[in-house]
């Protein structure tokens, strides 16, 4: 075999792991994320002028991205023992802010908690859909390099058929993530008529045509692996993110947003009645003829052009979701009910899950099938409503330390029934004193910038590595560094004010 059948075969025919392994690694970076806030507020509580942009980096970086890098490799195994730690790692760091607190020193703790709950939060910027695509981007961008060597589980690989693969989980994340800051749900295309709203839609898609068209021309030009049953022979990424966005805008055209959730269903309901009682399912695994054949345009790229319609229906899961999570609220507890129901409805679709694949069909990333849609919605949800509930928590932090700021998360506004003088000093001093520099904002900002990054320097790796003979060490660095590397280019760009956008 030449050294690329033997890259594809190294990535093929995989069956996935459980969906509850899953879901522990997804809850992690929100641990991670708020032991990072609570580190910020207390070594500012020690020492203001320590933050400067190299160290905020590291600690950005340390805290962000080397716990994915670790859960997805080398502690894979021990995903659980990790909560532990940073679970320790976070209420001693909570405590000692709370112990050392400068406001209400000699106020009763259920006292502090009930001013707590009558504070204001800042409600045009939710910092959990932020972290939210940011750690979507991180795992996506740690994953596609990692999964070329052997210390990346084999289970932790997109599944070929049947299964749910950490791997899988990526675009799916990435689609209901974008869905919840799109245009509709931010309101962008308020003027203007359903025509003019289409052709903006249409025109802001000539980027991903662009990108789509690079990357198969890239591929199929220096013969890279790929993998065929993943979106087929010319089928990529960029083109399904193409095809999603064309519909959801007609979709959105014909509906109203908040009925976006009907809509997800619907779909979902007859796309997986089509696929049980129709060719369909006959026509994406084996082709037109039965035999796999990938003679002609559908044939070649069945696997990408079908599945976009489960797609479609998390987009306009994740576009109800951004409704629900960006409708204005003015208090603290008002959020603790948003975390919680977005908790309980997740909740409630892994059940839906678990009755769906005992008694329908299987996820299958393939299809994306009925299955796959509530697996991926569940996920999603699951960790923002723990995103949601470790900003809440960083919240309180603030609120007990005076001039306390954080990048990336709420602010604390002014609120009539609560401490009046010490919140107008947690306003004026935070607005001044709060730092930018911040590994997530950075991210945030040059997304797709990002990920294209990581794309070409994941192709540079394979091309001048040979990951498959690669020992652990010496991956598990290569795999930092690249991260590193491409982390720090976002960073610098971001201390400079640069937005690079291809539209």
């Amino acid at each position: 075999m030449s050294q690329k059948q033997m890259k594809e075969a190294f990535v093929s025919n995989q069956n996935g792991t459980s969906v509850l392994e899953i879901t522990e690694g997804l809850c992690l970076p929100a641990l991670c994320i708020l032991c990072r806030g609570l580190l910020i507020i207390l070594s500012q509580h020690f020492c203001s002028s320590s933050h400067n942009s190299r160290t905020r980096f590291l600690v950005d970086f340390a805290f962000l991205i080397v716990p994915l890098v670790t859960t997805l490799t080398i502690f894979s195994s021990f995903v659980l023992l990790q909560y532990p730690v940073a679970i320790i790692l976070g209420a001693g760091l909570l405590y000692e802010i709370y112990c050392r607190r400068t406001c209400y020193v000699r106020m009763p703790f259920h006292k502090i908690c009930e001013k707590f709950l009558k504070v204001s939060l800042e409600s045009e910027y939710i910092p959990a859909i932020s972290c939210f695509r940011v750690v979507n981007s991180a795992f996506t961008a740690v994953a596609i390099l990692a999964v070329d060597f052997p210390l990346f589980p084999r289970r932790y690989a997109k599944t070929e058929l049947y299964g749910t693969g950490a791997m899988d989980y990526g675009v799916g994340g990435f689609i209901f993530g974008s869905a919840m800051v799109s245009p509709e749900v931010r309101r962008k295309y308020t003027k203007g008529s359903r025509l003019c709203y289409l052709t903006k839609s249409l025109y802001s898609v000539w980027p991903l045509v662009f990108l789509g068209m690079g990357r198969l021309v890239a591929i199929k030009s220096i013969d890279y692996q790929e993998h065929l049953s993943e979106y087929g022979v010319h089928w990529n990424f960029f083109f399904t993110l193409i095809v999603v966005k064309l519909i959801t805008s007609l979709l959105l055209i014909m509906f109203p947003l908040n009925k976006s959730w009907i809509v997800a269903i619907s779909i979902t309901a007859l796309y997986q009645l089509a696929l049980d009682f129709t060719p369909l399912k006959s026509l994406i695994l084996y082709g037109t003829d039965g035999s796999g054949t990938r003679v002609g345009l559908l044939n070649a790229n069945r696997e990408g052009i079908i599945s976009t319609l489960g797609y479609v229906a998390i987009h306009m899961a994740g576009v109800q979701t951004g409704l629900y999570v960006l409708k204005r609220r003015s208090q603290i507890k008002d959020w603790i009910k948003v975390a919680y129901c977005i908790l309980l409805t997740a909740i409630g679709l892994f059940i839906s899950l678990y009755i769906v694949q005992v008694n329908v069909e299987v996820a299958s990333r393939r299809m994306a099938n009925l299955a796959f849609c509530i697996w991926i919605v569940a996920s999603c949800l699951i960790l923002l409503s723990s995103l949601l509930l470790g900003d809440i928590i960083l919240s309180f932090a603030k609120f007990v330390i005076k001039e306390a700021a954080v990048p990336c998360s709420w602010k604390l506004t002014q609120s009539p029934t609560a401490n009046k003088k010490h919140l107008e000093s947690i306003v004026s001093e935070a607005k001044r004193k709060e730092p930018t520099l911040c590994l997530i904002t950075a991210m945030n900002r040059n997304q797709l910038l990002f990920f294209l990054l990581s794309n070409v320097t994941t192709g540079l790796v394979n091309l001048s590595v040979d990951t498959l003979h690669s020992s652990t060490p010496w991956a598990f660095c290569l795999l930092n560094l690249y991260m590193f590397t491409n982390c720090l280019i976002i960073y610098v760009l971001h201390l400079q004010d640069k937005t690079i956008k291809f539209w």
